[in-house]
């Protein structure tokens, strides 16, 4: 008996010990999230901080202050079948969703089998933030798919090397069967991509061949100018065709890249003194956090009608033992307000305001729900609204750059069914401002701006319709754009009303 005892004491402990702890890393651009121990997480935040700093100094960017909303939240789970399940594809090995106050990557700790031909889980995250950092410095500029997934993938393969300097220009030998196996999609092809329903191999070309092509233009020397006057053209309102002339002849730009492909890649090493960051700063999370982490991450990946309910039920036994832990009671929030039991989402998002008086989310949740419930009961009457209005005005006044909070006082007008003042008209405008990656909030944004027939409409629905992700977005701003460059406002703005289904466009 007493054998038995001990045993059974024994096997109640080995799951406490073996399971690894949560840690946070916090610098100027990430929040991450690791099991990793702390040394590891330090260096791994460190090298994502360095890169952040190496890709604004290749692009001759200054690097400003962020709130702490817009920093990119990296969520590291153990494998890539992790990911696989979390982006509902069984060959994506890590993915990145541009979210106004929530932009988030998900990536494995590990992935393959250590192979050189493996994508890697530090040239998936690079990829992926390479377009975060894409919008965030050119948010009204026209980049074509080719471009957009050649010059992340060129970002992807940078190294870092034990005398702290970082190498970039690597060829990324993921690709290298797409690379040398035939030319699976021509650079006539290419241009116009954005325009064409690709395959499967021609979408791996796509990334292999848009690599090539920005390496060739922009390590090569015999095309110089070129690759800006294309880009030029395109921003100009030129059509793809019409800019792919500054290239001349691509059946010649095809031959080229075939001898290029088979030679030797240049790459450029950039100074350890170029790359230098800041302390990063390294906190173990709470056990009402550590506790709800699972679910949190299933969360803020996104929930539907089918996967809401089952995310709730197990936000609630997650966080049912911490109720005083501010973390675990915004995860119960938002699986609660996902799930329509507004009662339980906006006393949990109580619950996390009594406990940190500067959680944003809290006053985001507890003014989500009651705007629901008004709308639910067509309640539209200003004492109702007015309320509402003051506690999104509360989480504004902790963290004005949020973009949620801004967001949502435009939105409390529109769904009160009354005129929009300026002022929550220049908020939605500042969210997108703070949150260009969000292609929904962009399309809000200009749709906003088109039914003014503000000029600044076009500027942000040009970008839109190269998205290599989310072909309908893609489609439906090309429309736009094709009716503003025409003179026809009315006719834009009419095309406003067309039911629609249009893609996020997130990127994996």
């Amino acid at each position: 008996m007493m054998l038995r005892t001990l045993l059974a004491a024994v096997l109640l402990a080995v799951p406490a010990a073996a399971r690894a702890d949560w840690y946070e890393a916090s610098t100027g651009h990430f929040v991450i999230y690791s099991e990793q121990k702390p040394e590891k997480l330090k260096k791994f935040a460190t090298e994502l901080e360095r890169f952040d700093k190496l890709a604004r100094f290749i692009n001759s960017a200054k690097d400003q202050p962020i709130g702490p909303a817009n920093r990119l939240t990296v969520y590291v789970v153990d494998t890539t079948s992790q990911v696989a399940r979390l982006a509902g594809s069984d060959s994506v090995a890590g993915f990145y969703r541009p979210r106004a106050g929530g932009s988030l990557a998900i990536v494995p700790r590990s992935s393959g089998n250590g192979d050189a031909n493996d994508l890697s889980p530090q040239q998936i995250l690079l990829h992926e933030y390479a377009h975060h950092l894409m919008w965030s410095l050119y948010p009204s500029t026209v980049f074509p798919s080719w471009y957009i997934e050649g010059s992340a993938e060129l970002l992807a393969t940078t190294r870092y090397d034990k005398d702290g300097t970082m190498v970039i220009g690597l060829p990324p030998q993921y690709r290298g069967y797409s690379l040398l196996d035939g030319n699976w999609l021509p650079a006539d092809k290419m241009m116009i991509a954005d325009t064409l329903k690709l395959n499967d191999t021609q979408t791996e070309g796509l990334y292999g061949r848009g690599w090539l092509l920005n390496h060739y233009l922009v390590f090569g020397d015999k095309r110089k100018g070129q690759l800006m006057a294309y880009l030029q053209a395109l921003n100009n309102g030129k059509s793809a065709k019409e800019a792919a002339t500054a290239f001349g002849d691509l059946k010649q730009l095809d031959r080229e890249l075939e001898r290029y492909k088979t030679g030797s890649f240049t790459a450029r090493r950039a100074g350890a003194e170029i790359t230098q960051v800041g302390e990063v700063a390294i906190r173990q999370l709470t056990p009402g956090e550590a506790a709800t982490m699972d679910v949190r991450i299933r969360s803020k990946n996104g929930v539907n009608a089918k996967t809401a309910p089952g995310v709730y039920a197990d936000a609630k036994k997650a966080a049912a033992p911490y109720p005083n832990d501010a973390g675990a009671q915004l995860v119960l929030a938002e699986a609660a307000y996902d799930a329509k039991d507004y009662a339980v989402s906006e006393a949990a998002a109580d619950r996390a305001i009594a406990a940190n008086a500067k959680a944003v989310d809290g006053y985001v949740y507890k003014a989500m729900c009651r705007m629901a419930l008004a709308e639910k009961a067509k309640d539209f009457s200003k004492e109702t609204w007015n309320p509402i209005r003051k506690l999104i005005a509360a989480g504004n006044r902790i963290d004005p750059q949020d973009p949620e909070p801004l967001i949502l006082y435009y939105r409390s007008y529109i769904e009160q069914g009354v005129a929009v003042p300026d002022m929550a008209k220049d908020a939605l405008y500042d969210a997108f401002i703070y949150a260009p990656q969000d292609s929904g909030l962009r399309l809000n944004t200009a749709m906003m701006l088109l039914k003014d027939r503000d000029a600044r409409a076009r500027s942000l629905l040009a970008p839109l319709a190269y998205q290599p992700h989310g072909k309908g977005l893609a489609e439906f701003a090309q429309l736009l754009v094709a009716k503003i460059d025409a003179g026809d406002i009315d006719g834009a703005i009419a095309a406003l009303d067309t039911d629609r289904k249009v893609d996020d466009g997130d990127d994996s």
